[in-house]
């Protein structure tokens, strides 16, 4: 820990008594994963929910355990910085990942994240030809599309990268801007509406791979402009999500995130597969930032309904922090 990570004695005993019981250990060690929730913890650690609430709100006094809200789901995650949580994630990496606790804890969050993800998988491949009407929630198309355009501008780029592409429309939308596109996605449906999306458009320089974004099967540091639109509320992990996306950046590339504002619809969860109800400017930036990220812009973009069921899309823009090698195809910054 560095000097500006330095506890006084105090501190550091009221931090280890906060983290020092088996059941807030254990906790801390399924948040290190990610973003959860009492029901989620309660299904892995087997213990009443006012239980888990209550060891979670000694947690959180102590600084450990930041909470919000989703609509009428709370999530729980790790502090995103401070002296507190720095000490309790060098105790983490302490812990044996063999210990029989620990490893019963890991197998399963691992049980309940794939059968989340199956469940949108099956979702993505149902409603693959009309996902994009299904899309139409929110503010038009049309004017997501204007904003993000504008905000990304007009400077050509070497390479692009759409995660969670879909039907394509954004490769499609962004063709006259890169010299090499590629797409990705897991679901092997979505592709095959996108490959006929794109030769329809008579789009040569854009490649669809099939992938998972979590775990890209391309290199690191190779792309200038990323984009994710409208598939972080579809993910049990968001955050691991976008620092994979970090990963792919060159150094000075932009990455763009299109998705919903916080919001309370509930039966999203359900109909469409929903895993989260938005996500707030904050959450946003704070795990942009700490996957290197700089926010550069973040634009709201409100529909010009007022319907109950009427949705709010937000664009963030955020640039990798190393400059651009030399010789690099230019990406203008924005003033």
């Amino acid at each position: 820990m560095g000097d500006a990570q330095k506890l006084g004695l105090d501190d550091i005993v009221e931090i280890l008594k906060a983290a020092g019981e088996p059941t807030r250990l254990r906790l801390l060690a399924l948040l290190s994963h990610g973003d959860l929730t009492v029901t989620d913890l309660t299904d892995i650690l087997g213990q009443s929910q006012p239980r888990i609430s209550r060891h979670l709100k000694l947690l959180a006094e102590a600084g450990l355990v930041d909470r919000y809200q989703e609509g009428a789901w709370a999530f729980f995650r790790l502090s995103q910085g401070g002296a507190a949580v720095a000490l309790a994630r060098q105790l983490l990496e302490t812990a044996d990942g063999a210990d029989a606790v620990l490893a019963r804890d890991d197998e399963r969050l691992r049980v309940l994240k794939k059968v989340r993800a199956d469940k949108a998988q099956a979702y993505f491949s149902r409603n693959a030809a009309d996902w994009d009407a299904m899309r139409r929630l929110h503010v038009s198309d049309a004017e997501v599309e204007a904003k993000l355009a504008a905000m990304i501008g007009t400077e050509p780029v070497d390479a692009f990268l759409d995660l969670g592409t879909g039907t394509g429309r954004i490769l499609q939308l962004f063709e006259g801007l890169y010299q090499r596109g590629v797409g990705v996605d897991a679901s092997r449906d979505m592709l095959a509406v996108a490959r006929a999306n794109l030769d329809r458009a008579g789009i040569t320089k854009a490649s669809i791979r099939h992938g998972d974004i979590f775990n890209l099967p391309l290199e690191r540091d190779e792309f200038d402009v990323v984009t994710i639109h409208q598939v972080l509320h579809f993910l049990e992990e968001p955050e691991a999500a976008i620092a994979e996306a970090a990963r792919m950046l060159a150094p000075g590339g932009r990455l763009a995130i299109i998705d919903l504002a916080p919001h309370g619809l509930e039966h999203l969860r359900n109909d469409h597969a929903h895993i989260r109800l938005g996500f707030s400017h904050q959450i946003l930036a704070d795990w942009l930032e700490k996957a290197g990220l700089a926010v550069e812009e973040i634009v709201d973009l409100k529909p010009a309904h007022s319907a109950a069921d009427a949705l709010t899309v937000t664009i963030w823009l955020a640039r990798d922090r190393r400059e651009p090698a030399a010789g690099k195809i230019a990406i203008r910054r924005r003033s």
